[in-house]
């Protein structure tokens, strides 16, 4: 069936004719589907009080009972959080089976029926609490004890139990159902199932702030479909459950497409290997779809409960990365390392610049390039790692074992505290870089880096900056030695000029990484 391009953008989210994909069928009503990163998908079916797994297996059941369990998500420690109707609570079950309820009540009053839930990069909870779960057939009939339907927050950390915060009017919204925040989380968006709108908040400091309508009039009466399941794309889009499938809005509230689903959709997520599968529940079914955009990178998308492989990321037909040169990145397994790009090593003025490093820095339009990648990742949640060359005054502790080491010394380079060994301007650490500091030719050897690294659950190394031949080619090699995948974007890094930086890209590291350009990274991105 044809979808529904009403903005050229749309085209850049979805085929036109994009099929989609029966997974499973004869369900009661499906929802709340999340995707674990160990490759498989679960999903509520809460008339039936049933959770099942869909895999490349196909789709079994995986309990019964479930309390009516609706909304899911993981937290960063692949922790389930479930939304469930029957007990009025929101839940945490662990990889072991263990269930702990993190709220039940408010104001010492049982919730209504937590619905739809997220989870923010600090580890904050935010879940909806409509009351559908006091219905029959979708809950357990029973009198409320609130008079509201509100929207509430478990902040990290909180003891379980304890009574979560309201973070919204108690009388702004009539039935508020799925939520989900923006890519950079400055916004979180709610839609109100009754009401046929969503609004959106300022996000500061765990609470919000000036709350607005950002899209209205979600209904059709000839078709089937609800404001109900909501997420946004890492570009920031915003999609919704809504008549006739799914609708697709701007990050400035422009509608730009629709996607058609064959029954009433409820609720959607992205998974598959590199996160460009739309997997839909609708009614009795399970269906998937190939997008070309991945999803708002959340914190348990970087998690794995098993060893992380270290193959290369095929490329794939949902996802034509790279345009044509076969690269396909998964944002959620990515890292992008910074080096070098200090002073003294790129700059006029600075201790090397005899050595032409910032004429070829220029010719390259490396800062620039490394600039525009750091942004990118950002906005995908993706780690940006600064790795400095810094000694202390007289170079104490500096092995003078090679010219390189032994120029430090004698131009009095790179010293802590110093203009040179400042990093350039356009490339400062912005607050949730990580920055490592290194004394040697490599940004693994006697440093932090992999310590970062592991902790983020990143096997895929994206590597830019100074000097292409030396740091560049070095961390390259210890990567590769390591397990990692090294991608390395030949115009985001420079030298002292031409023809070193080409003896590099074009022979040592095509035998150690995937030698390619900033613009194919960021295609390859998404």
């Amino acid at each position: 069936m044809a979808h529904d391009a009403l903005r050229p953008a749309f085209a850049g989210l979805l085929d036109a004719h994009a099929p989609v994909r029966q997974l499973g069928s004869g369900f009661e009503f499906t929802e709340g589907p999340v995707w674990h990163p160990d490759g498989y998908l679960l999903f509520s079916d809460m008339p039936a009080d049933v959770r099942r797994r869909w895999d490349k297996a196909g789709v079994r059941e995986v309990l019964r009972p479930t309390n009516k369990g609706n909304g899911m998500t993981y937290d960063g420690a692949l922790n389930l959080i479930v939304c469930e109707h029957a007990t009025s609570s929101l839940v945490r079950i662990a990889p072991d089976g263990s269930r702990t309820v993190l709220a039940s009540h408010f104001e010492g009053r049982e919730l209504n029926s937590p619905n739809d839930v997220c989870v923010s990069c600090d580890g904050a909870i935010w879940f909806t609490d409509p009351w559908y779960g006091r219905m029959p057939g979708f809950g357990v009939e029973r009198p409320r004890e609130l008079g509201f339907q509100g929207v509430y927050r478990v902040p990290p950390g909180a003891a379980p139990g304890r009574e979560p915060e309201l973070v919204v009017d108690r009388y702004q919204f009539t039935m508020p159902n799925g939520l989900c925040f923006s890519p950079d989380e400055r916004l979180l968006y709610v839609n109100d199932t009754e009401q046929a709108n969503i609004r959106v908040f300022d996000v500061r400091d765990g609470r919000l702030h000036n709350g607005r309508v950002f899209a209205s009039g979600i209904k059709d009466t000839l078709k089937p479909g609800v404001p109900d399941g909501m997420k946004c794309d890492h570009q920031g889009n915003l999609w919704v459950t809504a008549p006739g499938g799914l609708w697709v809005y701007a990050p400035d509230g422009t509608h730009i497409g629709n996607v058609a689903i064959p029954e009433l959709a409820a609720n959607f997520h992205w998974g598959g290997a590199d996160w460009r599968t739309l997997f839909v529940c609708a009614s009795t079914s399970l269906y998937a779809v190939d997008v070309k955009v991945g999803p708002r990178n959340e914190p348990f998308m970087r998690a794995r409960s098993s060893p992380p492989s270290p193959a290369r990321p095929a490329p794939s037909a949902a996802a034509p990365a790279a345009k044509g040169d076969g690269l396909a990145l998964d944002p959620g397994r990515c890292a992008l390392v910074i080096q070098d790009m200090q002073n003294d090593v790129v700059s006029d003025g600075g201790a090397f610049a005899a050595s032409g490093a910032p004429a070829h820095c220029r010719a390259q339009n490396a800062v620039d390039n490394a600039r525009r990648l750091a942004e990118r990742c950002r906005a995908l949640a993706i780690p940006v790692i600064h790795i400095h060359f810094v000694v202390p005054e007289g170079a104490h502790g500096l092995t003078l074992n090679a010219p390189l080491f032994e120029g430090v010394l004698d131009e009095r380079a790179m010293v802590r505290g110093t203009w040179g060994a400042a990093p350039v301007a356009g490339l400062e650490p912005r607050p949730g870089d990580h920055v490592v500091e290194k004394m040697r030719m490599s940004g693994f050897e006697g440093t932090s880096l992999e310590t970062v690294l592991k902790a983020e659950g990143r096997d895929t190394i994206i590597e830019c900056g100074a000097w292409t031949n030396m740091s560049i080619e070095h961390t390259a090699r210890t990567g590769a030695d390591k397990g990692y995948l090294m991608i390395i974007p030949e115009d985001a890094c420079s030298t002292m000029n031409a023809d070193w930086h080409r003896a590099a890209i074009d022979y040592a590291l095509q035998n150690v990484a995937a030698v390619t350009t900033t613009d194919q990274v960021l295609a390859a991105l998404g």
